[in-house]
């Protein structure tokens, strides 16, 4: 069984920033990329941010330059620091592991969703 629990998000201000946390649990034999997916209501979920094993990182067009992905392999977590945030980052913020089980396929597990909403 694994588990990925996000932790961070929360109501910031518009120019304000938040940190989003991600940590994977259980029976891990090792992770592949992780990162992060958004959700707006009435929209698709799209990709933020990806980071691989090796920490080679790719953005959404939207937040370069504002937002920065990291990981802790030792740890098995991954961040996701969110800078000069604007109203249209509002959205449900999923992480996303993929994963080698000790028992069972390698997969994409994801977290549970946390909320993240900018607005004065």
């Amino acid at each position: 069984q694994v588990q990925l629990v996000e932790s961070g998000g929360g109501l910031v201000q518009p120019g304000g920033s938040l940190r989003l946390s991600c940590a994977a649990s259980g029976s891990i034999f090792s992770i592949n990329d992780m990162g992060w997916y958004r959700e707006a209501p009435g929209k698709q979920r799209e990709l933020v941010a990806r980071i691989t094993f090796g920490g080679s990182t790719n953005y959404a067009d939207s937040v370069k330059g504002r937002f920065t992905i990291s990981r802790d392999n030792a740890k098995k977590v991954v961040y996701l620091q969110m800078n000069r945030l604007k109203p249209e980052d509002t959205a449900v913020y999923y992480c996303y592991a993929d994963i080698d089980q000790v028992v069972g396929p390698r997969r994409d597990h994801w977290g549970q969703g946390t909320q993240v909403t900018v607005s004065s």
